[in-house]
């Protein structure tokens, strides 16, 4: 029974136990269940207060970058702002200026309107004066203006004197000197020595027994080298020499070389005479060949057909007034083609026109017509460039000057040939343009001393002072310029320098 008890309160406490561990269970666990609620609000609260302090600092920050970005906005609104002020300020400026310009300008029109009144009653009053002047002095109307222009002139001489100056020194000055000194440059470069010849040769004899083997018996020797020379030989006119006469130059230079080649060989008979003649021939035929084209090389002309350098060559055995053509060509090549590059003409047209120009010379005591005409049929026949043939037909003034290398060729031709010295009688003639110029300029009235000067280029006139005003100076002046160039002839141009001085002589007694 009472294991029964024993058991049954076993029983009963294990139930017991079972249900206090059951409880105590309970009560443990919901003491950590309010542990954990309470650290999870506590988490909560944490949380609450993070999310506001971010959130205010997030509201501070975006009011910051807020002020931020307005500041730059206000701050071009305040440029804004002021620029707009100025732009009413220039606005309200220029509004005034206009205003100002209308004002001058009406004025100005009114000034225009006013001045066109009074040029017309001018006018008008000029024209009544005219009138009134022709009735009182019986003059008609030209007359009257010619007084009129009389004493304008003597009222205002010294502002017409003073114009005509400026006028004379602005518009000639630099063209003058322009043209000056490129012919200067090219007389400078290219002022050749001459050498003067005749129309006869001389042969030097070592004796006078040569002089009888040259006649020959009979005068067969003489006959028979005048026969094959063509060319007239006189043995008696001066003694020691024999003259070789002849109006073909290179006759004259073969028969030249032939007679001292037989008087140094001393066989002379008419066989032997041909001989060299007929040798003496092909030599010189191969130095005219040279010579022409010795000469293209030297005046830098190349492509002319070599028979036509030939016949250039024969120019060397030709003189104009004791000056070799030949070497008068080559000067006008040099000369033409330095005028050609300072002008901006065609260099190469130049000295080729300048270099033929004479070349119908070679055969102008065989052909018919002037040199320049016999040129052109030449240059023609070897098909040489219409242009070169333009350029050296004119420099005789024979046809017209169509291209500037003709007035270049003509100018070259004046250079090289009228300079002092170049020709045999340039002297006599350039003397003689000195006495002519000085003569034309003495007849008028009021000049009292004429002075040739500078080759003849300028002309000096001492005028007296009483009787020649300042403005009767370039009356006088072209007067005389008048008169000189159409009573003389001369090359290139002549100055007309007038001077007028005053003088005051007194004496202390």
């Amino acid at each position: 029974m009472s294991l029964k008890i024993i058991l049954i309160m076993l029983a009963l406490s294990g139930v017991g136990g079972v249900a206090l561990g059951y409880v105590l269970r309970v009560l443990i666990g919901l003491a950590q269940r309010g542990s954990v609620e309470l650290e999870i609000k506590q988490k909560m609260l944490q949380a609450k207060e993070t999310a506001a302090q971010i959130i205010a600092d997030a509201e501070f920050r975006s009011e910051v970058a807020e002020t931020e970005r307005l500041a730059p906005i206000e701050e071009r609104e305040e440029k804004l702002a002021v620029r707009e002020e100025r732009l009413g300020a220039r606005e309200e400026f220029l509004d005034s200026r206009q205003r100002d310009l209308d004002d001058k300008e009406n004025e100005l029109r009114s000034y225009e309107q006013e001045t066109k009144h009074l040029r017309t009653v001018a006018e008008s009053l000029a024209t009544e004066r005219t009138k009134e002047l022709a009735k009182v002095a019986n003059l008609s109307e030209d007359k009257a203006r010619e007084e009129l222009f009389s004493e304008i002139e003597h009222v205002y001489e010294e502002s017409i004197l003073l114009r005509l100056q400026k006028l004379e020194a602005h518009g000639r000055e630099r063209l003058e000197d322009k043209a000056r000194d490129i012919l200067i440059s090219t007389i400078h470069r290219l002022g050749n020595t001459v050498n003067a010849e005749v129309m006869s040769l001389f042969v030097a004899l070592p004796s006078d027994e040569v002089k009888g083997k040259i006649i020959g018996k009979e005068g067969r020797n003489i006959k028979a080298f005048e026969r094959a020379t063509g060319v007239d030989v006189l043995i008696d006119d001066v003694p020691d020499r024999i003259t070789l006469s002849s109006f073909d130059p290179l006759r004259r230079h073969i028969a030249k070389i032939a007679l001292e080649k037989l008087i140094a060989d001393g066989r002379i008979q008419p066989a032997k005479i041909e001989e060299t003649v007929e040798k003496t021939r092909a030599e010189v035929a191969d130095m005219t060949r040279q010579k022409g084209e010795a000469a293209a090389y030297d005046a830098g002309v190349i492509g002319l057909d070599p028979k036509l350098t030939a016949l250039l060559g024969r120019l060397y055995f030709r003189t104009s007034y004791g000056q070799n053509v030949l070497q008068h060509s080559i000067e006008m090549a040099h000369i033409a083609g330095i005028l050609a590059t300072e002008l901006g003409a065609d260099p190469s047209i130049a000295r080729t026109g300048a270099l033929l120009h004479d070349i119908g010379k070679a055969v102008d005591h065989e052909v018919q017509g002037t040199h320049v005409e016999i040129g052109r049929r030449i240059l023609e026949k070897f098909g040489v460039d219409k242009r070169i043939i333009l350029a050296m037909q004119s420099h005789h003034d024979e046809y017209p000057y169509e291209t500037p290398e003709a007035v270049i060729v003509q100018v070259a031709d004046a250079i090289s040939s009228s300079r002092p010295g170049a020709r045999r009688d340039t002297v006599e003639r350039y003397l003689e343009r000195l006495g002519d110029l000085e003569r034309l300029a003495g007849t008028f009235e009021g000049v009292e001393k004429v002075y040739a000067i500078s080759a003849g280029r300028e002309i000096r006139i001492f005028v007296n002072p009483g009787k020649i005003t300042d403005l009767a100076m370039h009356k006088l002046a072209r007067s005389i310029a008048t008169r000189i160039q159409a009573e003389l002839k001369y090359p290139g141009e002549i100055k007309v320098n007038i001077i007028r001085e005053n003088r005051v002589v007194e004496f202390a007694r």
